[in-house]
């Protein structure tokens, strides 16, 4: 083990890469519930769910520490999960098991990306303020889901939403959680997420929200699994929605991943020569997480936490990933969880992703202009899809019509022509 991982060359020992683990999956264990939550709104029950999401991230974590041996945790992302529930499945019409089988066709297209230039070429074709704003509009999309689930958002047939109930019991939960949460993520308190939503949770057992009369704890049920482990439908592969899907996922997928894996590889670890390999570990895990039932997979921003607690190996992912598979023996508790402790995480996330802001140049209204659409018809039309078809078509026809011609790379035409065709296409009903 120790030569393997090269633990003496990395300066770093055992006891550290385990420390590192524990803290890396106690900061992301929360991922394994708020994902299942949000994939449940696609028509399918949490508890197979729970059980995909922890083995896609037993094996992504498995791979990324033997092909790159780098710390990093590679399980279902977010932001990603809401593409595939709330646009793919419930607002373009495929299946769950359609909008599977599109994360595996991602998949083979992010290995294609990964393992040529297209990564860098792609990436540096697109500008950074339509990157910035994709993350931004899932950001916001993101805490307008956790408000809704929270209850603090309403439906209303007279202006779309409203303020809900806030002396409801559901709300007060969220209130109470989303401060404590708020104060102990402000404050670095490691595993904070997961003190949040289980202090959550005990609240609203006492609030009479969780209903433990009816509660046993039992092994997994792995018969229900078989709702979604190899249940992949390619039927609607001829059907320009599942392209769209395909492409819009292999996109954010692309874009998402290289930002991370930068950040975290040349940024926190120095070791710019592992994240070629940790991309391509991704790419593959992309392809077993259609195959085991869930959203596409990324390398998450929790995972930073290890590195920051000493994690310079891939021994470091092992151990999270261990620890991941131990948890799928929790599903009966971890299904106790309510809505009103799992919609702080969201709002929070959303204000993290946010930030990225400032990266958009405003100062240019070409450029912020299209920045603008995207990062604001993603939540107000529940599509990140359509957000960033806006954003990307708007792009050149700004750019043209003050001749700023160079500033528009040719394969940006090219996919603000394929998403222009697409809404031809849609709107015709073709």
């Amino acid at each position: 083990m120790k030569n393997f991982f090269k633990l003496k060359e990395h300066e770093t020992n055992i006891r550290t890469e385990l420390l590192a683990g524990l803290t890396s999956f106690f900061a992301a264990v929360y991922i394994i519930v708020v994902n299942a939550s949000i994939l449940s709104d696609g028509g399918v029950s949490m508890e197979p769910l729970i059980i995909a999401t922890v083995l896609a991230s037993l094996i992504g974590c498995v791979l990324v520490a033997l092909l790159s041996n780098a710390p990093l945790i590679i399980m279902p992302g977010m932001g990603i999960n809401a593409l595939f529930t709330y646009t793919i499945v419930n607002t373009m019409g495929l299946t769950f098991q359609q909008a599977l089988a599109a994360v595996i066709v991602a998949g083979v297209l992010f290995i294609v990306v990964a393992v040529t230039p297209l990564a860098d070429m792609l990436t540096s074709s697109i500008p950074t303020s339509l990157k910035e704003a994709i993350t931004v509009g899932i950001g916001i999309f993101i805490t307008f889901l956790g408000l809704q689930k929270a209850g603090l958002i309403v439906g209303d047939a007279s202006t779309l939403v409203k303020l809900g109930d806030i002396s409801s019991k559901e709300v007060i939960v969220f209130f109470i959680t989303m401060i404590l949460m708020l104060v102990l993520f402000i404050k670095d308190v490691p595993g904070s997420f997961l003190i949040g939503i289980l202090s959550g949770t005990v609240i609203s057992m006492l609030f009479g929200i969780v209903d433990l009369s009816s509660f046993q704890f039992s092994l997994p049920n792995f018969s229900e699994y078989k709702q979604v482990f190899l249940s992949a439908n390619f039927s609607g592969i001829a059907s320009i929605s599942f392209w769209i899907a395909t492409f819009s996922l292999t996109l954010v997928l692309v874009f998402e991943n290289i930002g991370l894996l930068h950040g975290q590889i040349d940024g926190m670890l120095k070791q710019p020569s592992k994240r070629q390999r940790a991309l391509n570990a991704v790419a593959f895990t992309t392809i077993i997480c259609g195959i085991c039932g869930t959203s596409p997979s990324v390398s998450t921003v929790e995972g930073s936490a290890g590195i920051a607690a000493g994690g310079k190996t891939g021994l470091t992912s092992i151990f999270a990933g261990f620890l991941f598979l131990i948890s799928i023996f929790f599903i009966p508790v971890i299904s106790l969880i309510p809505n009103s402790a799992i919609a702080p995480v969201l709002i929070i996330i959303g204000g993290l992703m946010i930030q990225n802001i400032v990266s958009i140049n405003f100062e240019d209204f070409t450029e912020s202009f299209p920045a603008f659409l995207t990062l604001t018809i993603i939540p107000l039309t529940f599509s990140i899809v359509d957000g960033i078809a806006f954003g990307f078509i708007a792009y050149p026809i700004c750019k043209l019509a003050t001749k700023k011609y160079k500033d528009v790379s040719i394969p940006m035409y090219v996919i603000s022509a394929i998403f222009l065709i697409y809404f031809v296409l849609h709107a015709t009903q073709i």
